[in-house]
């Protein structure tokens, strides 16, 4: 049952518990109880809220930045990675395979913001070999959910 109330509400958060225990078979006191053991254990870490913010007068530029480094003896990628994560400016990190190591998401107002972030807080890092940076243009797809659906064209047939 875990499964189902996980794949329902990643698509979901804000499901209606009631809602869910009927898809589910089950009563209202069963899923509540399952979601609450399941945020204690860490399996549930946060709920969130899918933003088109190009149409918002939000103006913020999203970049996915690949890191290559040399990884420590005996501590792997570990403390790398906790210490990219740390930077309040950084909305996730990745470990990835590949030609790179991380893949890290980082969020400013500006390209010079995100690029001096690379030149002064991630490229400075020691075990930091390399770094590419990708600037996020439009999003089409986000956690499954289309951005922006386009209305199908309605033609009319003709022939000759």
């Amino acid at each position: 049952m875990r499964r189902e109330i996980l794949k329902y509400m990643e698509k979901n958060s804000k499901v209606d518990p009631k809602e869910l225990a009927v898809l589910l078979g089950t009563n209202e006191v069963t899923v509540l109880n399952e979601i609450a053991d399941m945020e204690k254990e860490g399996v549930i870490c946060g709920y969130h809220t899918l933003i088109d913010w190009t149409k918002t007068d939000s103006q913020s530029v999203i970049a996915l930045i690949e890191v290559r480094v040399t990884p420590q003896r005996n501590r792997g990628f570990e403390r790398i990675a906790e210490r990219i994560y740390n930077y309040p400016e950084v909305n996730s990190v990745y470990l990835i395979s590949g030609a790179y190591d991380f893949l890290i998401t980082i969020e400013g107002k500006t390209l010079m913001e995100i690029s001096q972030f690379v030149a002064d807080k991630l490229s400075p890092i020691d075990e930091v070999v390399s770094t590419t940076t990708h600037f996020i243009l439009k999003k089409y797809k986000d956690h499954g959910t289309i951005m922006e659906r386009r209305e199908k064209e309605e033609r009319m047939p003709v022939s000759l």
